[in-house]
């Protein structure tokens, strides 16, 4: 039977772009949602098999909505796996178009600020609007008249029946957007070489100068390596912060078990969001 996976949709998304990467050879059914939180929350509510959602970007950092769903509203879920994707922009329009004729550029923010210095260099008098998702702002394109641009995949171009005017006007040639496999609670991921441990801790016990510095200090002090930190509001005032990190190695490993165990002495709240294989191919735990 097919795998259900949800993705940031419509089709013609990056998201869609690198759900038909990651999932390799498998059989799957694809199930665009309007929403990074849909995506998830299609897991949660057992609409989907797995969720193929955007962590990090390259120039741009973390996926806030990823985060914050993940800390906030998807319980009974975890991380199972990765995928690195190269994202490559293109600029787009309903028909051909002289760049200093365009009056808006059309595209998801994430998208926007990956282009920002072409926008400002070739295109300093368009107004940039936000869209759900890069394929939306391309739909939005193709069904006006205006002289409106969006930027997006090349692929949705082809799908929405629109022209590339510019291909790889991304700020940095390398740019790459870090995806993560969301499954149920449970679910075993598989795979060889090395594994990451991804969690999210909140309000440090003893607040005090150096609080943060002691806590990772369990990780350090047992060689294992914080590849990534991240801080995010808790939602509970100013001043109140979570944490998300990103650690090499294996949940299960002495090392990480215990420095996560005395983590656990000096945060309110740690969650462990998954710990999975960073090479694995195909769609996790099938």
């Amino acid at each position: 039977m097919a795998q259900r996976i949800a993705f940031l949709g419509p089709a013609g998304t990056f998201s869609e772009d690198a759900l038909l990467s990651a999932a390799a050879n498998a059989d799957i059914e694809p199930q665009p949602r309007p929403s990074v939180y849909a995506a998830i929350r299609a897991v949660v509510e057992g609409e989907a098999d797995r969720a193929l959602v955007p962590f990090e970007n390259s120039i741009e950092g973390a996926v806030r909505s990823t985060l914050d769903t993940l800390a906030f509203e998807a319980a009974g879920v975890a991380i199972a796996g990765e995928h690195d994707h190269a994202i490559r922009h293109s600029l787009i329009a309903r028909t051909e178009l002289p760049l200093d004729g365009i009056e808006v550029i059309l595209s998801h923010p994430q998208a926007s600020a990956q282009c920002a210095r072409f926008i400002r260099e070739e295109l300093p008098g368009a107004t940039v609007r936000p869209a759900a998702s890069t394929a939306d702002a391309v739909r939005m394109v193709a069904a006006s008249d205006e002289p409106w641009a969006a930027l997006g995949a090349a692929s949705a171009a082809r799908i929405y029946g629109c022209v590339v005017l510019r291909d790889g006007v991304e700020d940095d040639p390398d740019n790459v957007t870090r995806f993560v496999w969301i499954a149920p609670e449970g679910t075993e991921p598989t795979g060889e070489g090395p594994w990451r441990t991804t969690l999210v801790f909140s309000e440090l016990g003893a607040d005090h100068p150096g609080a943060l510095v002691e806590a990772l200090t369990e990780f350090s002090s047992r060689d294992v390596n914080l590849t990534r930190i991240e801080s995010r509001p808790l939602r509970q005032g100013l001043g109140r912060y979570m944490f998300f990190c990103d650690l090499e190695g294996r949940e299960r490993d002495p090392s990480v078990a215990e420095g996560i165990e005395a983590l656990r002495g000096k945060a309110e709240s740690v969650r462990i969001l998954g710990s999975y294989p960073i090479a694995a191919n195909g769609v996790p735990g099938t």
